[in-house]
């Protein structure tokens, strides 16, 4: 699963290289499917798919055994090599087949308008260049195909926004393998051109204090149809 150059054959440098958040982002997230109630937004993230679907961010690939029967394949890109490795054993396990593919979201490694579907979970906010990241999203999407999204981002009162920005100009993106707090996914997938669907503001944890984190947003986006289709 190393990435290689097409033009010599030797392999290249991962896009993205966090192997220390990496490892504590796998143990986390598992621990947060029960104790967060993150499998129940999964489920819901992902409810009445099929087709072809490509997942973009795939981490340890907690969302395959998710994926409805409808579904007939998954390609799922993670560009981080540790949780690639993971989303891989992940795979192997998933009822539907799923083909883990290492490549980064502003660049993805597929043809245009080969998929239903794309799925984003908790992903903008760690992306180098969210519009780019967005505009790959459309491309690979056929016409009037389904993005759905699960991402945390700005959030709460003037207080929590102002450390969110605090937090992102200096130590969270170093210590959350580049993730950022503050940053505003249905403005950004409005501004991409996608058609937003239903969505629903979250908060994660649903109980207990609010942290820079909890703040999430959960829907559907459509590429619009081709105009006269």
């Amino acid at each position: 699963m190393r990435l290689m150059s097409v033009s010599t054959g030797t392999p290249v440098r991962d896009p993205v290289h966090h192997p220390l958040f990496a490892r504590f982002y796998a143990r986390c997230s598992v621990r947060a499917e029960t104790g967060l109630g993150l499998a129940a937004i999964r489920e819901r993230l992902l409810s009445g798919l099929s087709g072809r679907v490509i997942e973009i961010g795939a981490g340890n690939g907690l969302n395959f055994a998710r994926y409805p029967r409808a579904v007939a394949e998954v390609v799922a890109i993670e560009p981080e090599r540790t949780l690639r490795l993971l989303a891989a054993e992940a795979a192997v396990r998933a009822e539907v087949p799923v083909d883990v593919v290492p490549g980064a979201a502003e660049a993805l490694p597929v043809k245009s308008e080969a998929y239903d579907a794309a799925v984003l979970s908790l992903v903008l906010c760690s992306v180098r260049d969210v519009p780019r990241a967005l505009a790959e999203a459309r491309r690979v999407l056929r016409p009037g195909g389904e993005l759905r999204f699960f991402e945390h981002g700005r959030g709460g009162g003037p207080a929590m926004r102002f450390t969110q920005r605090a937090l992102d100009r200096t130590v969270w993106p170093v210590l959350a393998g580049g993730c950022h707090l503050a940053r505003d996914p249905v403005t950004a997938l409005r501004a991409a051109g996608f058609e937003l669907g239903p969505y629903q503001q979250l908060l994660v944890p649903g109980a207990g204090p609010r942290l820079p984190s909890s703040y999430c947003v959960l829907g559907v986006a459509r590429r619009p149809p081709e105009p006269g289709a």
